[in-house]
């Protein structure tokens, strides 16, 4: 399967961002026709294991505090809730072209394996590799050809075992959210970006709880009334609409 064309300027695309870019590897030479499905995996974040209990007490500190990546406190805290695997289920159906319900996450807590393609006969490939971005960077940058980098080398011996789990909808719903856009299409999904934007904010900043910002993408989803956008400016003003009725709505100023 070749790098998927820009629908607006015809130019390439090449996936940074590891799991997507996990999912480019493992189709190249594939035909669309071949694959069954994308399994993204996610590393289901420093509250896998919490209790409900716990989750609505998390603090922000708590919330950043990611058990395999280093990153900003933002997808930090998107990837706790599990909004960041719902926004790169979105982004793996406009990259790769395969509709919702060809599109699994898993959560695989060793962040080992980046994600998989399942094919048509049964077979499962997986790209694996340390947690270090330098090897998804390197891939694009290369491409088609690879590059060494100074990455860890994994030691699948001293790892052990990888895990798998089922996402729990109930206590991270962010990603039902974040599926359910998906599949609304039109200005959903630019909806609960922004909505979700300006409640990691409010929750960073202490102004909202943790379990209150998938409840303002929800409300934000079910009030809006935007036609399909049909130019970048269209897609600004929706942004733009749904970040002050998020705010409004928590009676809270975020920038």
């Amino acid at each position: 399967m070749r790098a998927r064309p820009s629908p607006l300027t015809g130019a390439t695309l090449l996936p940074v961002d590891s799991e997507h870019n996990a999912i480019f590897q493992c189709l190249a030479g594939s035909r669309a026709e071949d694959i069954s499905r994308i399994i993204l995996t996610a590393s289901g974040g420093p509250f896998r294991t919490a209790s409900a209990e716990a989750i609505d007490a998390a603090t922000p500190a708590e919330a950043v505090a990611h058990p395999n990546w280093s990153m900003g406190a933002k997808i930090s805290v998107d990837s706790a809730t599990l909004m960041n695997k719902g926004l790169e289920l979105i982004e793996a159906h406009y990259l790769f072209g395969l509709p919702s319900r060809r599109l699994d996450v898993v959560v695989h807590p060793q962040s080992v394996i980046h994600s998989m393609v399942e094919f048509v006969d049964g077979s499962v490939l997986a790209q694996l590799g340390s947690a270090d971005m330098r090897i998804p960077i390197a891939y694009a940058l290369a491409w088609p050809e690879r590059m060494a980098t100074p990455a860890k080398r994994l030691d699948l011996a001293s790892i052990a075992r990888l895990d798998f789990e089922t996402p729990d909808l109930q206590r991270f719903p962010a990603l039902r959210l974040a599926r359910e856009a998906l599949e609304s299409g039109g200005a959903a999904p630019i909806v609960l970006n922004a909505a979700n934007e300006v409640a990691v904010a409010a929750f960073l900043a202490g102004a909202i709880r943790f379990v209150e910002i998938p409840a303002v993408v929800q409300q934000a989803l079910s009030s809006a009334s935007y036609d399909a956008p049909l130019s970048v400016g269209d897609v600004l003003e929706i942004d733009r609409v749904t970040r002050d009725k998020s705010r409004s709505m928590m009676k809270v100023s975020c920038s």
